[in-house]
């Protein structure tokens, strides 16, 4: 038997216990949830097939009054003994995607971000937002197809492009590569064609929360874009943190968003809180160099998912879906470095060197963590990720 020592300060106490789905050098990949520094096998603990499986959607799809059963019952054993063969350290495991993807959309909910973007690309509009965003949630349907872990390297895309100086579109890989730290939400319930999710019925269907990355082609994207949104621009990768933190773990993070105006239409409205106090941190090449905050985010992830079932569409088990870019007021917390460094006009220092976008072999962190029970801090890991060169040939 064995007992699971928590260091002091872990931001894996039993306030967060995060799930996600590991491996061993002799075992297959099965669900586990993060305690401290250790990785505890719930297919040990619990008699129930679903945690013997290699992703989470079988044990979302068993619904909130599960999550939260089996969330008490771990917190309960961990107090006490465990079986050894139960307790992995951190160090002897590998971690793996934490939910086979369903469908996945991205939204733009951050004001700051979108209205330096529109300062960016319609400099002659007196308002940088474009009419609707303040009504809806603004969202694009992405590839669930090319979501990963961290850890997984992304290979440089390539594609169309037409510079200010190209007569015609050229291919080739992308010059303009960008990041977007975002927040990712899981669908752990989801909703028949035909029906609406609520936003107060937000906590019955969303699991938990995730780091997102939503790797972007600048160049790609902005010749590609008009009139239809975003396509291959967006959909070469979209990286996510290892550990789905419970949307249970996160009451102490709850604030209410910022004021809206105008008042949203009745289907986006609800009376419980649904912003979030989540800080998040990027680093580039191992320096850091903007700390986006969640909190002042526009649009909530409850909002985001009434918009999302509000014409009918099914939602199911497995469904992601990205906040958009994290941007504060502040320029160090921008969370793309096409605003970063104002359309690549103002290069950023990355230690010993400056930087506009993305080179072959750079490497990005972003971590986040958020207030948990008792003035504690709970953690999401960190999704980090390596640049590759690019590979396509166009033919």
């Amino acid at each position: 038997m064995t007992v699971i020592a928590i260091p002091e300060g872990s931001l894996f106490g039993p306030g967060n216990l995060p799930y996600g789905i590991f491996s061993t050098a002799d075992t297959e990949p099965r669900v586990g949830v993060r305690v401290g520094d250790s990785v505890l096998d719930l297919s040990r603990l619990f008699d129930d097939i679903v945690f013997a499986e290699p992703s989470l959607n079988a044990f979302m799809a068993q619904g909130r009054a599960r999550w939260d059963e089996v969330r008490a019952a771990i917190q309960d054993a961990i107090t006490g003994d465990l079986d050894e063969d139960a307790v992995f350290s951190i160090d002897d495991v590998t971690l793996h995607l934490p939910i086979e993807v369903a469908d996945y959309v991205d939204f733009y909910a951050s004001e700051n971000h979108a209205s330096n973007l529109g300062r960016l690309f319609r400099p002659q509009n007196p308002d940088p937002l474009m009419p609707n965003w303040k009504h809806l949630p603004v969202g694009y349907h992405g590839r669930s197809s090319t979501v990963v872990t961290s850890g997984v390297d992304i290979v440089r895309p390539c594609g169309q492009r037409k510079g200010p100086n190209d007569e015609v579109p050229v291919f080739g890989p992308s010059v303009r590569l960008d990041i977007e730290a975002e927040m990712g939400f899981v669908v752990g319930v989801g909703s028949p064609m035909g029906s609406q999710i609520a936003p107060d019925d937000f906590a019955d269907h969303c699991f938990g929360a995730v780091i997102l990355n939503d790797w972007s082609a600048r160049d790609i994207q902005a010749w590609e874009y008009v009139p239809l949104g975003p396509n291959l621009g967006k959909s070469f990768a979209t990286s996510i943190s290892p550990w789905v933190v419970p949307l249970a773990a996160l009451e102490a993070a709850r604030i209410d968003t910022p004021v809206q105006d105008p008042e949203p239409l009745p289907y986006l409205r609800g009376d419980e809180k649904w912003g979030l106090d989540i800080d998040l941190a990027v680093e580039w090449n191992g320096h850091l160099v903007s700390r986006p905050p969640y909190a002042q985010m526009y649009w909530s992830p409850a909002q985001m998912l009434a918009h999302t079932s509000v014409n009918g569409a099914a939602t199911r088990t497995g469904d992601l879906f990205g906040s958009g870019t994290i941007s504060g007021v502040e320029k160090d917390q921008r969370g793309a470095f096409i605003e970063l460094t104002w359309g690549g006009a103002e290069p950023v220092r990355v230690g010993d060197e400056t930087r506009t976008f993305l080179e072959d072999g750079d490497e990005i962190a972003i971590s986040a963590t958020a207030p948990g029970p008792d003035g504690t801090r709970i953690g999401f890991g960190e999704v980090r990720t390596r640049i590759l060169p690019a590979t396509g040939t166009g033919i």
